[in-house]
């Protein structure tokens, strides 16, 4: 480690900063940095990550913050340091380069380019020295330079060849999707589900929520019982497993093994997110409270661990602490034995240690052995009491494991995850009931103010700079899904501006959004529809101009959602599977689209029980508007029945006469009564 710091002390990502005592002269993504290399006449190195990723860790330990790495690196090339999170345009751009090159992709993000950004080699983790058929930096690094030197036509041609093959991406043949499409995506998932285990393929095994909320819609249209039995298999297993925190609650990023047992430890926003609407739309969908209660465990860790004191989100919880992944997590049957004395053994009637890392430590990841109701029936006892039992062990156990080193903590306040997570929490405030619903409502208010009250939108808030896609699209989510649940105007009219301003900006006349305003330090300009780790840009603003089309009748808005469809439907019709994301929005356009004019004061019980019964059934298709909003002037001169609030119900292109019964209401909409939660 270097006593001086290098130019990343001066940056606002904790990631950068992590660097900045490194002995390898880094420069952050700059002007300067191309300047320098064009002037010293050196390629470019360049290292993408993120703070919490475990790997970036073993990488910046085992090379960067090596001294014989580090003179290769300042002798022959200019190093640039970006934060994935920063900046999610460059690391998609140079993310398609790595898989485009070596057919796979991941972080850490190793590039080397030209000083003119032109990429010619990448890779992912590369160890300091060669190994088990991977070439080490001490021996790439000085055969680049030599061929730098002397073959560098060579090198040009493979950057040109690239550059070539990311400027060339031609739209598919264009058209419009419908059915069959949805079909083939949900024949895709169901070939791949693990049906012992949950979730899809096998190690390791991602909780990729939108896979599970686009086979609700599709149970919800074909009443297809396998497509709701995958997810709520997947919903349990992963509920009960090592991927959930059995004490402190939350899920980590992924599994290590096919069972859920094993994660990988860093717990991210998004994650949280996303995997408690699929809990709160099991909910919905099954009518099991249990799916919901989930949320709440989710909720409770969030606002514990990740709520900033000005009220939004941070992103991340890193997967280490004591440079070790997971030590803060892991137990030995002797930890529990001492924490919880006489309850140990009934303890482990409901919790097993069987993960064992195999290190010879005896530390494992706690899992649940069975259902909530299973345990309790095998121990004679009601629900209730067991799970009050369980809650005061988690607490003596909480206590115990604060007494550890936390892991790191990423305090980037991303617009992006903060969209989704107000979404969910807005969500989760029309599904939960008591002390978690209020909760829920307070935090998601909480953060959606504090965005609306920047000057203007930007991704990471703590660094200045632009909005990209997914910062538009997840936060306006986020304020439609508040809308509901609050039914003040500031949300829906702050949702329709930042629709617009997203057009505005990010809008290609031949049909879809551009992941980023056009900037001139990007190799190329992106669109995607694809999914990764979370939904498409693309795929969510599809859904939220469908939802702003249907509340405020905007017919405008829904040719722009159809352009996103139609653009694309040559990548979809290739593998539909990769694409769920955009076909759940695509489930919503071909309809029948249920749009509901609440009439009254939101806070009269006739209102609220109208709105219970709407977001407490599973409606995926549905459009709910407050009756007599300006935003809404199709609503204006709908009335109240005998002063009481009322639902004026159409779906599809038919509108059925107003009702002040929920139960009638809900019939029109196709929810039998006993079937509603």
């Amino acid at each position: 480690m270097s006593s001086q710091p290098n130019r990343l002390i001066r940056e606002n990502s904790p990631y950068l900063r992590q660097h900045a005592f490194n002995p390898v002269d880094w420069y952050p993504w700059s002007d300067e940095a191309f300047a320098r290399a064009r002037e010293l006449d050196r390629p470019i190195f360049l290292s993408i990550g993120y703070s919490t990723c475990h790997w970036c860790h073993v990488m910046a330990k085992e090379s960067f913050m090596d001294q014989e790495v580090a003179n290769l690196l300042n002798r022959a090339f200019i190093s640039v340091k970006v934060d994935r999170e920063e900046r999610p345009d460059l690391d998609s751009i140079y993310m398609e380069v790595c898989q485009r090159m070596t057919g796979r992709g991941g972080w850490p993000l190793t590039v080397i380019m030209t000083p003119k950004r032109r990429p010619f080699f990448a890779a992912t983790y590369i160890p300091r020295q060669s190994r088990y058929g991977i070439q080490g930096l001490l021996e790439l690094l000085p055969a680049v330079e030599s061929l730098w030197r002397t073959r560098r036509s060579d090198l040009l041609n493979t950057a040109d060849q690239i550059l070539s093959a990311l400027s060339s991406r031609q739209r598919q043949e264009s058209k419009e999707m419908g059915m069959e499409v949805l079909e083939r995506a949900y024949l895709d998932l169901a070939a791949r589900f693990d049906w012992q285990s949950g979730g899809f393929g096998g190690s390791p095994k991602f909780p990729s929520a939108h896979n599970l909320l686009f086979l609700l819609r599709w149970w919800d249209r074909s009443s297809q019982p396998d497509a709701l039995e995958m997810v709520t298999i997947t919903l349990q297993a992963m509920r009960e497993g090592g991927i959930f925190d059995q004490v402190g609650g939350g899920f980590h990023r992924y599994s290590t093994d096919a069972g859920w047992n094993v994660p990988h430890f860093e717990k991210m926003l998004y994650d949280q997110a996303l995997l408690s609407i699929a809990y709160l739309e099991a909910a919905a969908a099954t009518g099991q409270p249990e799916y919901a209660s989930v949320a709440a465990e989710i909720f409770r860790f969030v606002r514990r661990e990740l709520r900033s004191a000005q009220g939004p989100f941070f992103s991340a919880l890193d997967a280490d602490s004591e440079g070790e992944e997971g030590r803060y997590y892991l137990w030995t049957s002797q930890q529990i034995r001492s924490a919880l004395g006489d309850d140990a053994p009934l303890f482990y009637r409901v919790f097993s240690l069987e993960s064992d890392l195999g290190d010879g430590t005896g530390r494992a990841v706690l899992r649940m052995r069975g259902t909530w109701d299973d345990l309790a029936s095998s121990l004679g006892w009601d629900e209730g009491r067991l799970r009050e039992r369980v809650d005061n062990w988690r607490q003596i156990l909480w206590k115990v494991r604060e007494s550890r080193v936390r892991p790191a903590r990423d305090e980037k306040i991303l617009t992006d995850g903060n969209g989704l997570m107000i979404a969910a929490l807005a969500r989760g405030s029309m599904i939960l009931e008591g002390a978690d619903a209020e909760l829920a409502l307070a935090d998601a208010l909480s953060a959606a103010d504090y965005l609306l009250s920047l000057s203007t939108l930007v991704h990471s808030t703590g660094s200045g700079g632009i909005a990209f896609l997914d910062d538009y699209a997840f936060l306006i989510w986020g304020l439609i899904e508040l809308y509901w649940a609050s039914f003040d105007d500031r949300y829906l009219r702050s949702a329709e501006g930042l629709a617009q301003k997203m057009l505005a900006s990010l809008k290609d006349p031949d049909g879809g959004l551009f992941f980023s305003p056009d900037q001139p330090d990007l190799l190329v300009r992106q669109k995607e529809f694809h999914d990764g780790a979370i939904p498409s840009g693309n795929a969510v603003a599809a859904y939220d101009l469908l939802c702003l089309a249907h509340i405020l009748g905007r017919p405008d808005l829904d040719e722009r959602a159809q352009s996103i469809f139609i653009d694309a439907s040559g990548q979809v019709s290739k593998s539909p599977a990769a694409f769920v994301g955009l076909l759940s929005a695509l489930d919503f356009a071909l309809g029948p689209a249920q749009q509901v004019a609440i009439t009254g004061l939101p806070d009269e019980p006739g209102f609220q029980a109208i709105r219970q019964a709407l977001f407490r059934a599973f409606l995926p298709r549905k459009a709910v508007v407050g009756a007599g909003s300006e935003l809404a002037d199709w609503t204006v001169g709908l009335k109240m029945l005998d002063g009481r609030a009322t639902a004026y119900v159409c779906a599809g292109n038919t509108c059925s006469l107003p009702t002040t019964d929920p139960v009638h209401m809900m019939r029109l909409l196709g929810i039998p009564r006993d079937s509603s939660p």
